[in-house]
């Protein structure tokens, strides 16, 4: 199991803490406590908490499910998390491009963090907490049918709206990360 050690704990909650009182309008009633005690109880979803903040997502709770007593966290940096771009869309892509090819995948960073990347609605409902993506881009879940013609799916925000647009797959820019969300 991925864990952090007792001070880099220390160190994370104090972060998520400090941005989670920044960021009220996100989370207007739910208390940090609770949320703590979630993350103290479960070691693994702070170390992918610790490598969102690390590659510059700045996560923070943005909802809580009922159903499932979670929190839900996603990645609420001001643009494309800078340690996520450059990356083309999943593990067929990377491995089909044959010059030029990436470090890796947004859908392999994901899975190795133990995070889920953004689908388009939930992209749209992070717009809805601020501004995001006004220089940047960002790969959304792209639905089988779109992916299985070697297509994916990016977001970002220009002009006010919020825009999906199509791209190969295998594409990679300096500009698109991805973002993800964690349940805690």
């Amino acid at each position: 199991m991925k864990e952090l050690l007792p001070d880099q704990v220390e160190e994370l909650l104090e972060i998520l803490k400090n941005r989670f009182e920044d960021n009220m309008v996100r989370h207007e009633d739910v208390q940090w406590e609770k949320v703590q005690e979630k993350l103290v109880a479960n070691p693994e979803k702070l170390w992918s908490l610790n490598e969102m903040e690390v590659t510059g997502g700045e996560p923070d709770v943005v909802g809580y499910d009922k159903e499932t007593d979670e929190y839900i966290f996603y990645d609420c940096s001001a643009e494309s998390p800078s340690g996520r771009r450059s990356v083309c869309y999943d593990h067929e892509a990377l491995e089909k491009r044959k010059k030029n090819k990436p470090e890796n995948s947004a859908i392999n960073m994901a899975t190795d963090m133990g995070i889920e990347i953004l689908t388009e609605e939930q992209y749209r409902e992070l717009q809805k907490l601020g501004n995001f993506d006004l220089k940047t881009s960002s790969w959304v879940k792209t639905p089988d049918n779109i992916r299985k013609l070697g297509g994916a799916i990016f977001c970002d925000r220009r002009y006010d709206t919020v825009f999906m647009y199509h791209n190969g797959a295998d594409s990679y820019y300096a500009a698109r990360g991805f973002r993800g969300s964690l349940r805690v």
